[in-house]
């Protein structure tokens, strides 16, 4: 029984075949860095903790798509492929930056779409235009990075943006043809477990088609490790998050596509949790407490419209 509808499922029955990934780093910044929105970037931050270490900025896109091409063929015998601009805020140019950088993505060979890493503050109808008319021929993923449902989580974290931003822009692109994906952190000390699991609600009241959710790491060279240090808050647990992650997919809606259940950021910046766990042993254990507990994606979701969603003592629209 599949128990959660996993990103590499959902790709494989729309193209037929295995679909990979290739990280690229265009060189954007973020406007919560370079003083458009703010500066220090939010306290977690340290994109070497989910970078590659091959996706770097210093080779042009094209040579970083190519040279990404030639690993995935040769290790998996990879035929097709999404480009995937993902480090700091891949919307953040003129939108005549933005087009020539992803239609020189698009043009490389067996390339068939995008996926596009930013923030809910940096899209507008211009930039959702352009989307929309690749979206014609491509598969085109929008990736918003929300971070939590709650304002006073966002405000701590120096996020730059509210979560009403988040809904306005999931409004913008909806009915554009681009998939509308979202990014949310679990654990962050503003918030209690059930607050977190309500995020699940949240989103599933929302149009979006994919999510990304992991536990919130400490790692180093960031303004949460320097608050860590100086004093210590709760963190996940490994039994504690599967637990938890398990219950979250319980109250997801079904028709979500999971493209990431926990990060692993890299022993020599993680500072905490440290759980010594592979990806593999920790989506087998995800997978067994499911099994083991008998339930699914959805399980426990009620449909419900956004404006119904409380959060924190307050609607969420």
């Amino acid at each position: 029984m599949q128990r959660y509808n996993s990103f590499g499922r959902y790709i494989k029955s729309l193209f037929g075949l295995t679909v990979y990934k290739v990280n690229v780093d265009a060189g954007f910044t973020c406007p919560n860095r370079d003083g458009t929105v703010g500066y220090g970037g939010c306290i977690y931050c340290n994109n070497d903790s989910f970078r590659p270490s091959s996706c770097r900025p210093v080779l042009p896109v094209r040579e970083q798509i190519s040279n990404g091409l030639v690993y995935l063929r040769k290790r998996y015998g990879a035929e097709r492929f999404i480009v995937y601009f993902q480090p700091y805020t891949n919307t953040h140019a003129p939108v005549e930056r933005l087009e020539e950088m992803y239609r020189e993505a698009l043009d490389v060979p067996d390339v068939v779409g995008l996926a596009i890493g930013t923030r809910p503050d940096c899209i507008d109808e211009a930039k959702v235009g352009l989307l929309e008319e690749l979206a014609r021929d491509h598969f085109i993923l929008v990736e918003y990075g929300l971070q939590s449902v709650y304002d006073r989580t966002l405000e701590f974290i120096n996020r730059g943006h509210d979560y009403a931003s988040f809904v306005r822009a999931v409004d913008l692109t909806y009915g554009r043809g681009i998939h509308i994906g979202a990014h949310l952190i679990a654990g962050f000390p503003t918030e209690t477990e059930e607050e977190m699991l309500r995020a699940a609600d949240a989103v599933s009241a929302l149009p979006v088609e994919f999510l990304k959710i992991h536990q919130l790491q400490v790692v180093k060279d960031t303004r949460l490790a320097e608050l860590y240090r100086e004093t210590p808050f709760p963190l996940f647990g490994y039994e504690e998050y599967v637990d938890f992650v398990v219950r979250f997919i319980e109250r997801l809606s079904p028709s979500i596509v999971l493209q990431r259940v926990f990060a692993t950021a890299p022993d020599s910046i993680l500072i905490a949790p440290l759980w010594g766990k592979g990806r593999h042993e920790i989506l087998r254990d995800i997978s067994e407490k499911l099994e083991e507990l008998d339930t699914y994606q959805g399980r426990c979701y009620k449909p419900t419209a956004p404006e119904e969603i409380i959060l924190g003592g307050q609607r969420s629209m």
